[in-house]
């Protein structure tokens, strides 16, 4: 088994820290906005990035790893990019999520799964495309817009941030089995 390279963002190298589970509190409330922009962010950032990493993650929101602090990390093949075979890699600070209306508005209808409801899938639809506008670690204006599995990934985060974790989205006795399947049944 071989290691992995050290995560290393903005020169910082992150830690990896542990998944919380689902019946964690800081899953289930909306997290603070971020409000300073300095070196304990980006060894956040940092840490977010190693934590998804380690985990094998696609994206990772701060609630993930502990931490009450609106902020996600991606790294996430979008459907544009498949010819290139490149991920978006990116982090958003303070995200607002920004979804199609009216007849621009399709649902994929896909698998979705989380890390902090380890190894168990579901059918959920999102829209297909999504955008996520915020920050970056120095307050620097970011845009992201995701088609495909990006589109989920930056819809799955955002609702982290507001204490949604996709099997809320379920009917409550699939999201039920799915929790008990992943060993997480009820509060501990």
């Amino acid at each position: 088994m071989s290691e992995r390279e050290p995560i290393v963002f903005e020169g910082r190298t992150g830690v990896v820290h542990p998944i919380t589970r689902y019946w964690t509190p800081v899953l289930h409330r909306p997290c603070t906005p971020v409000t300073a922009f300095d070196d304990a962010l980006v060894q956040l950032v940092a840490d977010m990035f190693a934590s998804m990493d380690a985990a094998d993650g696609v994206g990772l929101a701060a609630n993930q790893i502990g931490v009450d602090a609106r902020v996600f990390v991606v790294d996430c093949p979008d459907a544009r990019s498949e010819e290139t075979g490149e991920n978006v890699v990116a982090h958003v600070v303070n995200p607002v999520l920004h979804l199609p209306t009216g007849r621009r508005r399709r649902l994929d209808l896909d698998g979705e799964g989380c890390l902090s409801v380890p190894g168990e899938y579901a059918e959920l639809a999102r829209p297909d495309t999504a955008e996520v506008t915020g920050v970056d670690v120095h307050g620097a204006p970011v845009r992201i817009v995701g088609t495909g599995l990006l589109a989920r990934c930056l819809q799955h985060e955002a609702d982290h941030l507001d204490g949604v974790v996709y099997v809320d989205r379920l009917p409550a006795g699939e999201r039920e089995q799915i929790l008990a399947a992943a060993g997480l049944e009820g509060p501990a």
